[in-house]
């Protein structure tokens, strides 16, 4: 029996062709707002799929630059609606998603962001009261230094 991501219609077109379960992800240690390390393109291993878009895999090559990330490691993954890649997430990031809409970058189309929005506003508006709330701000898209809309689902 196959697994269920190899038919997941979000990850058709991207496996290995002689490795079924192995597919290319973005990886990294933040956005450009929280991190000076450029993020960098791995061969991840699928191991299990968490959702119809979140998949845990284990990195099969080592980073070139990435000092918190190392081949062997598993991580957690998540297919954006645009953008070439798959791109390393945290259970944070998937936590507050759902209360964003994250606008497309102008440049790539990158529909999903590094940060989580919260580590975002805490570093872009530093003097921001915790009691405050923002209806939209913009950030630099990891992936090619474009701008992404992030905008408040809270009514």
């Amino acid at each position: 029996m196959f697994p269920s991501w190899r038919s997941n219609p979000r990850l058709r077109g991207r496996f290995h062709p002689q490795s079924p379960d192995d597919l290319q992800v973005i990886i990294h240690e933040g956005g450009p707002r929280l991190s000076q390390t450029a993020p960098e393109l791995v061969w991840v291993s699928i191991t299990r799929e968490e959702s119809e878009s979140v998949f845990v895999g284990t990195i099969l090559n080592q980073p070139h630059n990435l000092k918190s990330l190392k081949a062997g490691d598993e991580i957690k993954f998540i297919v954006p609606d645009a953008g070439r890649y798959p791109l390393l997430t945290t259970d944070k990031y998937l936590i507050e998603r759902p209360q964003w809409k994250i606008h497309g970058c102008d440049k790539c189309g990158l529909t999903e962001l590094f940060d989580a929005p919260t580590d975002l506003i805490r570093v872009i508006f530093p003097n921001l009261s915790s009691k405050d709330e923002l209806e939209m701000f913009t950030s630099f898209c990891g992936v090619c230094g474009g701008i992404q809309g992030v905008e408040s689902l809270k009514q």
